[in-house]
């Protein structure tokens, strides 16, 4: 199975993503990370961007072929990239989970001042540029309000997944 944690930067894809991954038993993959560990100086470019989604997409395939489950923590901004993952990895729209991360925006900038030591450069000024071009899923998924509990929000989250 292929989870796919997609939201706004700073909304908590990466908090419930490893409160999500015990318990259904995955590989976390973040863009944020393979970025950092790819391209030590990275730009943010369109190319740079679609590179770093490519090799998300090339080792979800590789675990998933070898039978892990997979959470794709990104920001998948757009629903065509949303959508793609499943026929990029040859997957049946049965293996593929899509968890859209919602917050209030209050707590979203609080989360972003207060970031320290994190995998992600994204602050205020980067949010408010995804903000303007965030497409809401419209297709089949599960809403995560990542404004509680981690652990309590990826409990939620495991039972709809559990239930298909």
């Amino acid at each position: 199975m292929i989870v796919i944690v997609c939201g706004l930067p700073g909304v908590g894809k990466t908090t419930l993503s490893k409160a999500l991954a015990p318990l259904i038993d995955a590989i976390i993959l973040s863009t944020d990370k393979i970025r950092k560990e790819l391209i030590p100086n990275p730009t943010y470019s369109k190319k740079e961007r679609e590179f770093v989604y490519e090799m998300l997409l090339l080792i979800a395939k590789y675990l998933h072929n070898a039978g892990k489950n997979c959470i794709l923590d990104a920001t998948f901004n757009r629903e065509k990239s949303r959508n793609e993952v499943a026929k990029k990895l040859d997957l049946s729209s049965e293996q593929v989970f899509i968890v859209e991360c919602v917050c209030q925006k209050d707590i979203i900038i609080s989360r972003l001042e207060n970031r320290k030591n994190d995998w992600s450069d994204a602050d205020i000024q980067v949010y408010n540029k995804m903000a303007k071009i965030y497409e809401p899923v419209r297709g089949k998924h599960i809403t995560a309000d990542t404004s509680k509990n981690p652990q309590t929000t990826a409990k939620a989250v495991n039972k709809i997944i559990q239930k298909r």
